[in-house]
């Protein structure tokens, strides 16, 4: 959500944005997304173009007809950071690998 918007109207845009998102559809989710747009031009903007940019990148998961449960867990990149987080806290002592393939184990392991 643009930080043009005040912390408050950040709130109520997001849980718009989510209704918006949640549509099961390509289509449904893309009007949806367009109504926000429009409503979010009457009174900010700004917003409502810099929200209209990542408008295309938002639908990349219903254009990839991605299953609803899986959507919610791509939305954000905390799935790739949080794996990243177990790799360091479980290998983050490690300072000579042995073999060459250790490392890749080690990974293996901890995922």
């Amino acid at each position: 959500m643009p930080r043009r918007l005040t912390k408050p109207q950040q709130i109520v845009w997001r849980r718009k944005l989510i209704a918006a998102d949640a549509r099961a559809g390509y289509d449904d989710a893309q009007h949806a997304l367009q109504r926000l747009v429009q409503e979010l031009e009457k009174s900010n903007g700004s917003a409502a173009r810099s929200f209209e940019e990542g408008l295309d990148e938002t639908l990349t998961l219903h254009r990839l007809q991605v299953p609803e449960e899986l959507r919610t867990s791509f939305h954000t990149t905390n799935l790739i950071e949080s794996v990243m987080a177990c790799l360091e806290r479980h290998a983050r002592r490690v300072t000579h690998w042995r073999i060459r393939d250790q490392k890749q184990r080690w990974v293996a392991a901890t995922l």
